[in-house]
């Protein structure tokens, strides 16, 4: 086994023997993941969420469109500026406001004929940007529970308003109550499969460049068989890449809170089996290529396509359905799924121990097919 084990120092010398390198494999998934972790709602206490830029143009200037007005203005979710209907309708068309509600004149009298005589009812018009169209249906609620209290409170003579005859209680279902939600943990979580899935790319692409250099077939000089050298590449850049991993999630537990809530055996199953998986991956690119350019394209584009299938940049959740039961079969899908269970999901190994085995399954897979397509000088 001392040949293996000399490959193995000896490729994570020519790993670490680049510090740009290195630092840049590190820093850059940690600038990205910070950066898509706040916007897509973080957590650690971070709160703070943009306001929906509506304009509202009131033509009645009756007491109830005030109070509509009013309401709208005290919502915590909004930022709600009067205009003109023209006004409305060019800053709607130049993207500098999410939505405009036009109020129509004589709309205080004909809600009132609508609900104590069931006469026409009024409508305010809603010009919307088509890009916001999941924020249009939360605009419209909004707008909708304004109006009623508005007008409950006119026509009980000034009183309260009509109180709703129901409730909703809200309630996070997690393993435990006391864990919240968590953007980071899925936003590092993904930049770190991104950026290990890339640096695969670069290996395999290196390998290649090896084997056209005749470095493979000057090996072959050495008492070293295929299998050894092949093993020590995926032993070596497992151990790099499960590295990346843990400085990742520790830049994110100490900077952003992001803490392992489930299983830590689990936590740790899924980065190593897919970080065992990524590297077996590089040596199926490294069999597969001839040309080092022509690999490196094709290989990047297939490794993106697997990033954003998996739910790495985006949660899946936003995918529509049929993309979903697609992407089941996505080894980046499995990862996503496995690190958001034992993060802020805290869910036990039991969980994610299937995920485990998949991803196992694949290295070994890509590992076997490696070794067969393995050839010491280029064809």
């Amino acid at each position: 086994m001392t040949p293996f084990f000399a490959l193995v120092r000896m490729e994570l010398r020519l790993f670490f023997a680049d510090p740009r390198a290195v630092i840049m494999s590190v820093i850059a998934p940690i600038a990205i993941a910070s950066f898509f972790g706040y916007i897509f709602g973080g957590g650690a206490g971070n709160t703070e969420r943009s306001k929906i830029p509506v304009l509202i143009a009131d033509l009645d200037g009756s007491n109830l469109t005030q109070e509509v007005v009013r309401r709208l203005k005290a919502d915590a979710s909004l930022d709600v500026k009067p205009a003109t209907p023209e006004q409305c309708r060019e800053a709607v068309r130049k993207g500098k406001a999410t939505a405009a509600f036009v109020i129509p004149k004589d709309f205080a009298f004909g809600t009132a004929a609508a609900f104590l005589a069931g006469g026409s009812r009024p409508e305010i018009a809603m010009l919307q940007d088509p890009s916001q169209e999941l924020e249009m249906r939360m605009l419209q609620g909004i707008v909708t529970g304004a109006v009623m209290g508005a007008a409950g409170k006119q026509l009980s003579g000034g009183r309260e308003e009509i109180p709703l005859p129901f409730g909703v209680r809200a309630e996070s279902v997690t393993s435990d109550p006391t864990i919240s939600y968590n953007g980071y943990a899925h936003s590092f979580g993904g930049m770190g499969i991104q950026f290990l899935l890339m640096v695969g790319v670069e290996v395999g692409v290196g390998l290649l460049l090896r084997r056209q250099l005749g470095v493979w077939k000057r090996l072959r000089a050495a008492p070293i068989s295929r299998m050894m050298l092949l093993g020590s590449r995926i032993v070596s850049g497992g151990i790099t890449s499960m590295a990346t991993l843990m400085i990742l999630f520790a830049f994110a537990r100490v900077v952003f809170g992001v803490h392992i809530q489930g299983s830590l055996a689990g936590f740790l199953g899924i980065c190593a089996s897919f970080s065992l998986m990524t590297a077996a991956l590089g040596l199926v690119i490294s069999t597969l290529g001839k040309t080092a350019e022509a690999t490196r394209a094709v290989a990047i584009v297939a490794t993106l396509l697997m990033v954003m299938l998996g739910g790495a940049w985006v949660p899946t959740f936003i995918f529509p359905r049929w993309l979903q039961n697609i992407t089941v079969v996505m080894p980046t899908r499995w990862a996503m799924d496995g690190l958001d269970a034992v993060t802020w999901r805290g869910l036990g190994f039991s969980t994610v121990a299937p995920q485990i085995g998949l991803l196992l399954g694949c290295a070994v897979v890509f590992g076997a097919f490696a070794v067969w397509r393995f050839r010491w000088e280029e064809n």
